[in-house]
């Protein structure tokens, strides 16, 4: 796949148009340091291997352990669907294969739903009061 949709370049505009609405977005500007570089960079590269390129992210930052990385920050189903709707904006704005688009579309869905920490809050339940005899 990274072959297919031009290795590391489509990568980086991918990730570039994503954080550019993320330094806009209100639900999730908050969860990110002041210099988005650093994160531009990482995910850049956590794709471009995920994606069959070659394992640099590994290299520099071991294994990715997705859960354990994003644990420290609340996401809820807000800061899901906002990173969704960036991510699919920025897959939009590219020309891809349509069974390329879907299978990022995919993984994104199934990873971002996964990252999920926090739960909403439950409703207070109705008390049952038992009849009395």
């Amino acid at each position: 796949m990274y072959d297919a949709v031009g290795g590391q370049a489509f990568f980086d505009q991918l990730v570039d148009r994503f954080y550019d609405g993320v330094a806009e977005d209100q639900v999730l500007r908050p969860l990110y340091p002041e210099d988005l570089g650093p994160a531009r960079t990482r995910l850049a590269g956590f794709l471009a291997q995920y994606w069959g390129g070659p394992p640099h992210y590994s290299a520099v930052r071991g294994h990715p352990r997705l859960r354990m990385r994003h644990a420290p920050f609340e996401i809820g189903a807000a800061e899901r669907d906002a990173w969704m709707g960036h991510m699919r904006s920025s897959l939009a704005s590219v020309e891809l294969p349509d069974d390329i688009r879907t299978a990022m579309v995919d993984y994104f869905e199934m990873a971002a739903t996964h990252l999920i920490n926090k739960q909403p809050p439950t409703p207070p339940s109705e008390t049952r009061r038992l009849p009395l005899s």
